[in-house]
């Protein structure tokens, strides 16, 4: 459905059905997924350009989309090492997209879930890509929107940070009822009918991820607020049609 809204081309009739379900009750669902392209992509272009990360553990990667990840990061530092993570085994049937690493870097895929979070990292030091003795910038964009509460999401997140070395970032977004309750309630109900776990979550709610976290500047913001730049994604619209909040924090030990 996230491919579809993007326009991409890797999406299936059952995945179009239902994005359109939730495109006629919230036209601007189009916006959503772009807004937060754009700012997975900005938020890594700063970790890499003026925070010097050069390992990166994306989770919760889904289709590749380009630019992905890593080419986004090499464009800044060729060096990058950059492991994918997801879930989904189509996602691994496109996985060739995400392996194109610089020659100075490295890429790599991992199947694994984010709800089992020592699973994964264990599953990720087995490919060697990263060093997680070093700083880590951990992506969680997208995702523990589809972690209800009773799948632990903040217990996740503090597992994930808390095995990851000083100096590591966290950068997050996730999708809030808090400009449209009524027409978000009616989005959750169509993910869960159709199987997929789903809890938009308000922002105090997003900003309990960050407990611990020392967030940079501005802080949580609606996501086409945080740091825009020229050109780098949808920017004239109103919080509602965003409805996504987004920070980026540091962990200082």
């Amino acid at each position: 459905m996230y491919d579809y809204y993007l326009g991409g081309k890797t999406n299936y009739v059952v995945d179009r059905d239902a994005a359109e379900e939730v495109l006629r009750s919230f036209p601007a669902g189009r916006s959503v997924a772009r807004v937060n392209r754009a700012f997975v992509h900005r938020s890594a272009r700063f970790l890499a350009r003026d925070r010097g990360i050069r390992q990166f553990l994306d989770i919760g990667t889904g289709i590749p989309t380009a630019p992905n990840l890593h080419e986004v990061v090499q464009s800044e530092a060729p060096e990058s090492h950059i492991a994918y993570v997801d879930n989904d085994p189509i996602v691994l049937v496109y996985a060739d997209s995400l392996l194109g690493s610089s020659p100075e870097g490295a890429t790599a895929y991992v199947e694994a879930d984010v709800t089992d979070p020592v699973g994964l990292l264990e599953a990720v030091k087995q490919v060697e890509c990263l060093d997680l003795r070093r700083p880590v910038g951990l992506s969680l964009n997208a995702v523990l929107h589809f972690v209800p509460d009773g799948r632990d999401p903040y217990g996740i997140v503090r597992t994930l940070m808390d095995n990851l070395a000083p100096g590591s970032y966290l950068s997050l977004s996730h999708c809030t009822p808090d400009f449209d309750p009524q027409t978000w309630a009616t989005i959750v109900e169509i993910y869960n009918a159709r199987g997929t776990p789903t809890q938009v979550r308000s922002k105090a709610e997003v900003l309990g991820f960050f407990d611990g976290l020392d967030l940079v500047e501005p802080g949580l913001v609606v996501a086409h607020r945080w740091r825009p730049e020229p050109a780098s994604g949808p920017s004239l619209i109103s919080d509602a049609e965003a409805s996504l909040y987004a920070a980026v924090a540091y962990k200082a030990s």
